[in-house]
């Protein structure tokens, strides 16, 4: 048995990024809408921070869905 080291260490780049990535993005969902509640008591637009938040958060949804599709297909 012959073990393509090359595809191994490529899919295992992939998944790190990836993993790190949605992290990245759910983390910033959840930062943004912790300070949602900030930003209105400061008199700032809470409407950005939400929109931001949710953003993250679709595109963290938008990313799984993928995966779970090309793991179907």
């Amino acid at each position: 048995m012959k073990i393509d080291w090359a595809a191994l260490a490529s899919v295992f780049g992939v998944s790190l990024i990836a993993t790190v990535a949605l992290v990245g993005l759910f983390t910033l969902g959840i930062v943004g809408l912790s300070k949602r509640e900030e930003a209105s008591t400061r008199g700032g637009s809470a409407v950005l921070t939400t929109t931001g938040a949710y953003a993250c958060f679709a595109l963290c949804a938008a990313a799984v869905a993928y995966g779970i599709f090309l793991i179907v297909a």
